[in-house]
């Protein structure tokens, strides 16, 4: 069972090098989480490259009236649902959506931001777009201001209890992330070192690591001197998950 206290005492008490030893491991432990859930791990590792790593140049190369196209739409879609639960109905939903609408719901929402409720708002008007898929979407877009939605990060959140996915829960969840993040920038002393998705990541890490391969976590340096703020591995806490609804 996954430590959950773990990883919320991680993410509150954790020191920036803490947080860059554990994001370090962030590869490895998505090879073991593609191992452990998919018929297919290269699967995975392929669209969470695509996510991570190649849509947000894509959106970026577009400039200011940077937008979407209806294939990177269904392909984060199938990233989200390959990482996280999979709901057939809303891989169907979302190749609905024709490919004027997703380009222009797309282009309103990111000339919304930084106000990720606005963003939300208009996202929504896709088919088969929640509030965790807008996350999603926000956070290729803008990973400095919007953090991906997780379960696994919602659940290591001691202040948030149960799982809805309301805009409502994610702007309190956006919240604990960028208070955080605030903090590991204030430690480092070096302006936006880390990022809303960033640490995001992190905690998704240091959770899938605690759930299949503790001893990955083993090797955690102690906090560098001066932190404000002192987290040390703890190998026996457990309790159980919150609950969690059926995802969008």
């Amino acid at each position: 069972m996954t430590s959950v206290k773990d990883t919320a005492s991680f993410f509150v008490n954790g020191s920036s090098n803490q947080f860059d030893f554990v994001l370090a491991l962030y590869p490895q432990v998505l090879k073991l989480k593609a191992q452990n859930k998919c018929k297919k791990p290269d699967e995975l590792i392929r669209l969470d490259d695509w996510y991570q790593n190649k849509l947000p140049q894509l959106i970026k190369k577009r400039g200011k009236e940077r937008f979407l196209v209806h294939e990177e739409l269904v392909q984060t879609m199938k990233w989200k649902q390959t990482r996280g639960k999979f709901f057939p109905q809303l891989s169907y939903l979302i190749k609905v959506n024709t490919p004027r609408a997703v380009q222009a719901e797309t282009k309103k929402a990111f000339k919304k931001l930084p106000n990720l409720e606005q963003a939300i708002t208009a996202l929504s008007n896709l088919k088969g777009v929640g509030t965790t898929m807008a996350s999603a979407l926000l956070a290729a877009a803008a990973p400095e201001t919007a953090p991906f939605m997780a379960d696994e990060c919602l659940m290591a959140i001691p202040e948030i209890e149960g799982i809805d996915y309301t805009t409502r829960e994610y702007m309190n969840f956006v919240q604990h992330i960028q208070a955080t993040t605030d903090r590991l920038n204030e430690e480092v002393h070096v302006e936006k070192k880390w990022s809303p998705h960033n640490v995001e990541l992190a905690l998704w890490t240091h959770y899938v690591a605690r759930e299949l391969q503790p001893d990955l976590l083993d090797d955690m340096p102690a906090a560098t001197e001066g932190s404000k703020n002192s987290y040390s591995r703890n190998p026996t806490t457990a309790t159980a998950p919150k609950t969690a609804a059926p995802t969008n």
